[in-house]
């Protein structure tokens, strides 16, 4: 973004310089009064400025956060585009989540590839306003272009959160425990059924597996309990698998983190696969996961375990936090009789 809480969704027709094929509008105007400017709260000024006006509630602070996503590398190129929308859309919500932060509004940056026509991008509206429904914020805007390919998205989301009640990664202490929400290791699979693979599971637990990888489930709620409550003592999303997410608090809090293997919580439709292919530790370093690790003091698990109750979300205490052992924090994957399960990677490479 050129500038924050920016409009530019709406700044001028040169940023589509190449029409889109199937679209009958008179440029890029029309295209934003009839996919996008439905979306828009009242921040987003029907789309009609070149800026934003948001006011956060008071005893707030705002949290942001953004993504990129392309076709090809994030979702598969063929994906049905509302559900490409609710992926992007989710994937966001999951870093406020793990900061405790309550979802308000977002900006859109999207590069729209020539031969797209305009029901694909009605259907990505939709896709759009129904999780904007189903979370409660808005759209505030944002920038579109067009493109020879691939299709690429980028999306802020901003946040609140009460003040000095955001979940901080750096919060972790020697002896605090280690907690993740749901379960580890259904979208690292639902990627490979999505892709043709486990053919001879059932169709129960392909469409399961599938499902969880096209459209995870941020834990919005969880996290502003353990916010409002201080329960948790630092937290990330778990994007780029369990172990290296985990890794990342110990990094920021200049701990170690050790996570006990057969701890680690797995569907049924999950734990079959890995029992018939000894994949326990492609789930833990898979990624895409969109659940919570968190750390919390040990005199807190009460608590913890009745807001997961509460909510009706499995929570399942999977480690500890330790002092270093080097010269830096590492994290580690424990087998039964404590000793450590080396692994080729922890998790998710960015390049």
């Amino acid at each position: 973004m050129r500038r924050s809480i920016k409009s530019d969704i709406s700044s001028g027709p040169t940023n589509f310089r190449a029409p889109l094929r199937g679209i009958k509008l008179a440029g890029e105007f029309d295209l934003i009064a009839q996919c996008f400017a439905p979306l828009a709260g009242p921040e987003g000024l029907g789309l009609k400025d070149d800026a934003a006006l948001f006011h956060p509630n008071p005893g707030t602070e705002l949290v942001y956060t953004v993504d990129a996503v392309a076709a090809g590398v994030h979702f598969l190129p063929e994906e049905a585009p509302e559900l490409i929308a609710k992926r992007l859309v989710r994937v966001n919500i999951s870093d406020l989540a793990a900061k405790g932060a309550k979802p308000r509004g977002y900006l859109l940056t999207i590069a729209l590839p020539h031969d797209l026509d305009i029901a694909w991008v009605q259907a990505f509206a939709k896709g759009l306003g129904e999780d904007q429904e189903a979370y409660g914020f808005q759209l505030f805007g944002g920038d579109t272009i067009s493109t020879p390919g691939p299709l690429f998205m980028s999306l802020t989301a901003i946040g609140e959160v009460g003040q000095a009640r955001m979940i901080r990664r750096t919060g972790a202490r020697a002896g605090d425990d280690l907690y993740v929400t749901g379960t580890i290791g259904d979208a690292t699979f639902g990627l490979e059924v999505a892709k043709g693979a486990h053919e001879a599971a059932s169709e129960e637990d392909r469409t399961y597996l599938e499902s969880r990888f096209r459209l995870p489930t941020p834990r919005i709620e969880f996290g502003q309990i353990l916010a409002m409550e201080a329960l948790a003592t630092a937290a990330a999303d778990v994007s780029d698998g369990l172990l290296a997410d985990a890794g990342h608090i110990g990094i920021a809090s200049g701990f170690d983190i050790e996570v006990i293997a057969d701890a680690v919580p797995l569907s049924a439709p999950a734990r079959r696969v890995v029992r018939d292919g000894n994949r326990l530790a492609d789930a833990i370093t898979g990624g895409d996961d969109y659940e919570i690790v968190f750390t919390a003091r040990p005199n807190s698990w009460q608590m913890i375990k009745a807001a997961s109750v509460k909510q009706g979300l499995q929570v399942t205490r999977i480690g500890r936090v330790v002092e270093t052992l080097r010269d830096k924090s590492s994290v580690r994957l424990m087998g039964k009789c404590g000793d450590v399960i080396e692994l080729e990677h922890l998790g998710y490479r960015h390049r």
